[in-house]
């Protein structure tokens, strides 16, 4: 494993704990709202505290890009960035639903080198390295070859931050359900990339993401073998936070049903 993948990853499972052992105690926290249905919990800030520290321990020159508290840039002009969500799916934890990640990325000279992407609850550990492969736990994983996508599980995630373009996703959504054998949405999209990798779906869509959403899984996605782009299938999701990422014979297929529901704003 590479040395700063081996970092990241020890980054996560100490994050992970955190998370586990807040999840025993959930009526305990104290959570505030970042604005309507965006919360944040005191858990977010102790897992995002802990993984900071443990990278920085190892790479003080290296700069942040986090969830909770924002830039910090490297020092000594150092191209490394880590972007960093210490808690993917925070509504979920808060209901005490399992279903959410730790999501760590290493971005060097503008590129995505370096992955995690950590399911605390059913302790799966998911990484990539750029040119390298992805895993899951000790085991390479590969995304599905399924061709068709009328027999295809698609993974989603509704808007919930910015309703305008809710009228959009909604008729994307309309027409992804009719065309495959089933969508889901259970509201982490750094595990859902990291399941189009692993294969349990065959695509993934959403729009409006963070890049702290995507910088990880987008990663571990492409290393599987699955295509990721933006609505027009190119390059640039990080950036304008829409993404599909899928098996690549499924990748054309829904973007072709994505295309006609895309207001102007929405071509990037």
């Amino acid at each position: 494993m590479h040395p700063m993948l081996n970092t990241a990853v020890k980054a996560a499972r100490k994050a992970g704990a955190i998370i586990n052992r807040a999840s025993l105690d959930l009526d305990q926290l104290t959570v505030r709202s970042k604005q309507d249905r965006d919360y944040v919990s005191e858990v977010d800030q102790m897992a995002e505290r802990a993984i900071i520290e443990t990278l920085l321990d190892a790479y003080p020159n290296h700069g942040i890009l986090a969830e909770e508290s924002g830039t910090a840039d490297a020092k000594n002009g150092e191209d490394y960035q880590w972007i960093i969500d210490p808690l993917d799916g925070t509504t979920n934890f808060l209901h005490g639903l399992p279903q959410y990640s730790v999501s760590i990325a290493l971005k060097h000279k503008g590129q995505i080198t370096q992955a995690v992407v950590y399911d605390p609850a059913r302790n799966e550990l998911f990484t990539a390295t750029r040119g390298r492969g992805a895993m899951l736990n000790d085991r390479r994983i590969r995304a599905s070859k399924r061709a068709k996508l009328s027999e295809c599980l698609i993974g989603t995630g509704f808007p919930f931050r910015d309703f305008s373009f809710a009228e959009a996703y909604l008729n994307m959504f309309r027409d992804m359900m009719k065309a495959t054998s089933g969508l889901r949405r259970p509201g982490s999209a750094a595990l859902d990339l990291a399941y189009v990798a692993c294969g349990r779906y065959d695509g993934f869509w959403e729009m409006h993401l963070k890049p702290w959403d995507l910088a990880a899984g987008s990663l571990i996605a492409q290393e599987s073998g699955a295509l990721v782009g933006n609505f027009l299938g190119d390059e640039g999701f990080l950036e304008s936070g829409n993404i599909v990422a899928a098996t690549p014979k499924i990748f054309g297929q829904m973007l072709q049903v994505i295309a006609p529901h895309l207001p102007p704003e929405l071509k990037v």
